[in-house]
């Protein structure tokens, strides 16, 4: 049945590259910032980790089939250029930073992840009327993007069911928004964005 959908290899191609980009060059990024002492660039990604912590969140809640993957799925699109370029101290510091393979290969990531991101976002709007229907999710058209997450739960949650890996993706998503809730209201209402989240 799925196989109408003309467009499933985009669709696995957008999540090949979210793991190269949103996990595999920021690990190696953030392992090579704490050799080098490079504490701006440090803070930063730890600040995208826990930005993009919401992605991981969503493959969870995808497992389980829940609506609400898709919109969360979009917003962390969305925060993650934004948490990548948001802070001024710390702009001002890797700008500052000597010249060197480090900040050129975090410079190029920043920039190709922004993009990345950008692009996919707007590409993934159509389909955030999945997250208000049953229907519309039980349709191969937003089925597709269930693929790759169940396809993850195979391999490192064999034994688990579906509905318990997506009742931790609830906890992790009403955590998430309490946090960033906090942040936005009280922190960054005091402190504007000099406001790094500690």
């Amino acid at each position: 049945m799925n196989n109408e959908v003309w467009f499933r290899p985009f669709v696995w191609m957008d999540y090949r590259l979210a793991v190269l980009f949103a996990v595999i060059i920021p690990i190696i990024l953030l392992i090579w910032a704490y050799v080098e002492k490079a504490e701006a660039i440090q803070r930063l990604l730890t600040i995208y980790w826990r930005v993009a912590s919401l992605l991981a969140i969503t493959i969870y809640l995808m497992i389980a089939g829940f609506g609400v993957s898709f919109i969360s799925g979009l917003m962390g699109l969305i925060l993650i250029p934004i948490s990548l370029w948001f802070w001024v101290d710390l702009n001002d510091e890797i700008e500052y930073q000597s010249n060197g393979p480090l900040k050129l290969l975090f410079t190029s990531w920043r920039w190709a992840t922004t993009v990345y991101c950008i692009l996919n976002a707007i590409a993934f709007i159509p389909f955030v009327g999945c997250g208000f229907s049953e229907g519309a999710i039980a349709t191969p058209y937003c089925r597709v993007w269930l693929e790759a997450p169940l396809l993850f739960k195979e391999y490192f949650h064999p034994n688990s069911k579906p509905g318990f890996l997506g009742f931790l993706g609830i906890v992790g998503l009403v955590i998430y928004v309490l946090y960033l809730s906090y942040f936005v209201v009280v922190k960054l209402g005091k402190q504007g964005r000099s406001a790094t989240p500690q």
